[in-house]
């Protein structure tokens, strides 16, 4: 079989490589990807090369194919492997492999990885069930589990206790106050839909941020009408127009504070601001990854010791964060293509992770089997006066205030003949 791929080569060397895939042996699977998400964290292997911990020294003659957000349908069933799999069965890769070594789908392999045409899922990643089966027909959900299974992980990482009794009761408190700060941006997004529309439902949700178009998107998308109808208030801040911010999100708690805190922006004030509004036994869950191995702020233990506050912080999430992730969106109870501000092909992959953080919006949205350059959802509108393929685009999705959907996906999979059927 014949791929295409995005890969690895060296520091700051991202290529389109195209090569015939070995044949598949009796433990492995051999899949098509239609879709993978892109990563910050490739963006960090890719700067980094080999001197990247999950990234082989042999790159040059074996390169790493990008990629670790992926779903698509498999194409052919080793034979030890008949019974578990069927070839035209849809899946999604959870990539958290914890091998020893640190390697997985996406940094370490020639031919395991998610921006491919088609690849090879080893007996390795199929052993640890890192192949999860998916219900739906919208590929860019499964695409988006993976960090919506962080999201989720971070909500069930969070704990509280009670005096004198050693253990922890896991996730946030139960009609609890529940402060979302920075959380107006694309991951934020997905994490207010969660505490919406999770289980363990919150009485009262604050997010914050200091940008009001931002602040205006998520209440459009997510407005304070769909929480109050279960149950739950929700309020929209921004934090910049206050002159004491702590003081004024307190009031809302009745000065009680917050019984949960996420941290969404690796900042000092932001942080800062989370440890006082802690209230009694309350956690700050740290969900934003700092690149600053001497990242550093003041946290008051005066609270630590006297009123049991805490800290915790979660990178990834579990296979049963992915699976609960996939089951609530199948269902239609989050849409997590709310993180979605940019869509390209595979030939758009090398730019597109190289140049990652400095790309505004949220998640970049990668379709392997067409070309087109990345381009923001946001721009369709003003392409599509010269280019009918993006007025058709732009048309679809101002059904949903330009929220990608399952219909923009189909619409564009016809249009490049990329079958999803096996």
């Amino acid at each position: 079989m014949k791929t295409k791929v995005a890969a690895i080569y060296g520091k700051k060397d991202v290529r389109i490589r195209e090569f015939e895939l070995p044949p598949i042996t009796d433990d492995e699977l051999l899949v098509k990807v239609i879709s993978d998400s892109v990563c910050l964290s490739t963006y960090k292997a890719a700067l980094l090369g080999s001197e990247h911990k999950r990234v082989p020294d042999d790159i040059a003659e074996h390169p790493a194919i990008t990629g670790h957000e992926c779903a698509g349908i498999i194409i052919e069933v080793g034979k030890n492997l008949h019974g578990r799999f069927s070839a035209g069965e849809k899946f999604v890769l959870q990539p958290a492999m914890n091998l020893p070594t640190g390697y997985s789908a996406g940094y370490s392999y020639e031919f395991f990885g998610g921006n491919a045409t088609y690849m090879i899922i080893p007996k390795q990643a199929v052993d640890l069930g890192c192949v999860l089966p998916y219900n739906s027909n919208y590929f860019a959900n499964a695409s988006l589990a993976e960090p919506m299974c962080c999201i989720i992980g971070a909500y069930h990482a969070s704990y509280h206790t009670t005096a004198y009794v050693y253990e922890h009761r896991m996730g946030i408190k139960p009609a609890g106050n529940l402060a979302l700060l920075a959380c107006a941006g694309p991951m934020g997004l997905g994490a207010i839909d969660y505490a919406i529309n999770g289980d363990i439902k919150p009485a009262r949700i604050v997010v914050t941020d200091i940008d009001e178009d931002r602040l205006n998107r998520a209440r459009q998308l997510l407005p304070e009408s769909m929480a109050k109808a279960k149950g739950i208030e929700l309020i929209y801040v921004n934090v910049s127009q206050l002159s004491d911010p702590v003081a004024t999100l307190k009031g809302y708690t009745n000065g009680h504070g917050y019984d949960d805190v996420l941290v969404f922006a690796a900042v000092d004030q932001v942080i800062e601001m989370g440890d006082e509004l802690l209230a009694e036994d309350g956690c700050l869950n740290f969900f934003a990854g700092p690149t600053d191995k001497k990242f550093k702020v003041p946290f008051n233990f005066y609270h630590v010791h006297y009123s049991a506050t805490h800290i915790v912080g979660t990178s990834g999430g579990s296979t049963g964060d992915m699976i609960e992730a996939l089951n609530m969106s199948e269902k239609g109870l989050i849409q997590p293509s709310f993180m979605v501000t940019h869509v390209g092909g595979l030939d758009a992959v090398p730019d597109t992770v190289l140049n990652l953080p400095h790309i505004p919006g949220g998640k970049k949205l990668i379709y392997n089997h067409i070309t087109m350059p990345l381009t923001a959802i946001s721009d369709f509108a003003r392409l599509g006066e010269t280019d009918p393929f993006y007025a058709e685009l732009a048309k679809i999705l101002a059904e949903t205030h330009d929220v990608w959907s399952e219909k923009a996906e189909r619409w564009l999979l016809n249009y490049f003949n990329v079958s999803t059927e096996y």
